[in-house]
């Protein structure tokens, strides 16, 4: 990772934009399509009902008694992530494949020179309870601040790790802090704890969707260079007030503290979980406060995670970018010619993927759908179509499994993998589960015949002659070209021109139904 030295820091910091990448500007940035504005006072119990199934990102100007800025469902849309990017939703996982090969520069600047760090709270002051975390769902264990960016240090490598991670309020000063398996910050905590230290934490609150979906991606880098590759540009760090974690300058909040080292002590959850069901009851670490530190006209933010409508929230849309980034580098490798990825976000962005490839010898269908079960644990589901489908259509997916699936032979199940222990369709206590793909391209070499080729109006397109009979003298013709060859925007003076020469010469069909002139 190319990281400024700190004799460069003073120079390079002086050229940093620190508004570029702030989400209060990309929110306000958003088109009213995208966007809706709350003026009038909200109660926190009021936030998620706002929030469920709404399409748009929903700015509160005055929520709870205090009256503070809050912002849901930010990327719950993927319009608002290719705005993000400055891309069409068509051009954005492209976009993303080329910014992940950048060099990133990461800047360090000072303390008083970081927004994020305007406003300092330590001591009494800092206090979790004063911040506008909500109840995002009925059976949830408490309010939840679901926008968190962990940034923590690998002892080991002396890199930054960063992960999204849901904080349930325990108190003013502890958050309940769920450590899913697997997970690098699950390892990196086991470790510290095992050692029986404390582990330095930071968590920013109020970020850029760039940053979110740096958060979302399990790569074997230093991923505050990660953030920065995203950004394709240069990205001003500071060091926490209370720890040495260094976290984007330009964020809104920042919780600083550590995890304790006791281990999964303390009960968190239940929570309304990505899937759209509820995770139960478990048993997590504890997050101790030491700061809370913000800028002065601070935004705060919420995500929004399950429900019925789970299509629509900010953890559907991140993993279905994650999972179609990470199936896109592996069909690379695995097939030669990949066309299009899409994970659906009503799967919860990751459980049902489609592919669109190419295939140049036989069996690359196969060898797609497994290599997409065996790059992400939660890729259960998978489908392959032809380049002709359009795998963002529900429509044509349903009339390809209609109409070029086999059961008995184009359905691969392959039991026994690793999966994800949130799937709710796994039996209790079960670790592995089974997948599947669906085959939905026509055999090899057969997707030239005229009952795979697509009916569509006919273009009228082709060579003009003087008559019918001019035209079959040059060979056989469909009956659209005989129209074309004679300019008729009509048709039944052609079949009567066919009936003449009926009678005259004789006028056969061929395999594919073209007119032609039968060889005396």
């Amino acid at each position: 990772m190319n990281v400024i030295d700190k004799s460069d820091a003073g120079r390079a910091s002086s050229a940093v934009d620190f508004e570029r990448f702030r989400l209060r500007r990309f929110v306000e940035s958003l088109p009213a399509e995208e966007l809706e504005v709350r003026d009038s006072p909200t109660d926190l119990a009021g936030i998620a009902d706002v929030l469920e199934g709404n399409p748009k990102a929903v700015l509160f100007r005055a929520a709870g008694p205090e009256r503070q800025e809050l912002v849901g469902s930010v990327m719950g849309g993927r319009a608002r992530l290719a705005q993000a990017f400055g891309m069409t939703q068509a051009t954005l996982l492209a976009e993303i494949q080329r910014r992940l090969a950048n060099k990133p520069q990461v800047v360090d600047v000072t303390r008083a020179e970081a927004p994020c760090q305007q406003v300092v709270l330590t001591g009494d002051d800092a206090d979790l309870t004063r911040l506008p975390v909500h109840l995002q769902h009925g059976a949830d264990g408490a309010p939840y601040i679901s926008s968190s960016i962990d940034y923590v240090i690998d002892p080991k490598t002396g890199w930054t790790n960063v992960g999204l991670r849901r904080m349930m309020l325990r108190g003013r000063k502890e958050a309940g802090i769920d450590l899913v398996s697997p997970s690098d910050l699950r390892a990196i905590y086991e470790a510290t704890a095992g050692a029986g230290k404390r582990l330095p934490v930071s968590f920013v609150v109020g970020a850029h969707p760039i940053d979110h979906i740096a958060g979302v991606m399990r790569l074997p880098v230093d991923e505050l260079g990660l953030v920065a590759a995203l950004r394709d540009a240069p990205l001003p760090v500071v060091k926490g007030v209370t720890n040495d974690i260094r976290v984007p300058a330009d964020a809104e909040y920042v919780l600083e503290g550590y995890l304790d080292e006791r281990g999964h002590v303390e009960p968190e959850g239940p929570y309304g979980e990505f899937l759209g069901y509820y995770g139960a009851l478990k048993r997590n670490p504890v997050f101790h406060l030491t700061a809370i530190t913000h800028r002065k006209d601070a935004l705060f933010q919420t995500s929004t995670i399950g429900g019925r409508t789970m299509g629509r929230t900010d953890t559907a849309q991140l993993s279905a970018l994650r999972t179609e980034v990470m199936i896109w580098r592996t069909l690379l490798a695995a097939v030669r010619e990949p066309v299009a990825v899409f994970a659906t976000t009503s799967s919860g962005g990751a459980f049902n993927v489609r592919v669109a490839l190419r295939q140049r010898v036989p069996g690359e269908a196969r060898n797609a759908i497994a290599a997409c079960m065996s790059a992400l644990a939660n890729c259960k589901n998978v489908f392959v179509v032809d380049p002709d489908i359009d795998i963002f259509s529900d429509e044509q997916m349903d009339w390809a499994m209609a109409t070029r699936f086999q059961p008995e032979r184009d359905l691969i199940v392959m039991g026994g993998m690793r999966t994800l222990p949130l799937d709710p369709s796994l039996a209790p206590g079960v670790r592995t589960g089974s997948k599947v793909g669906f085959d939905l391209t026509w055999p090899f070499g057969q997707g030239d015949r005229l009952e795979t080729r697509v009916p569509a109006p006919p273009r009228f397109a082709g060579k003009r002659f003087p008559s019918v009979e001019a035209a079959l003298a040059d060979g056989p013709k469909f009956f659209e070209e005989l129209m074309a060859a004679v300019g008729s925007r009509d048709g039944r003076e052609v079949v009567r021109a066919v009936e003449a020469l009926r009678d005259k010469t004789a006028i056969d069909r061929d395999g594919e139904g073209r007119y032609l002139i039968k060889p005396k």
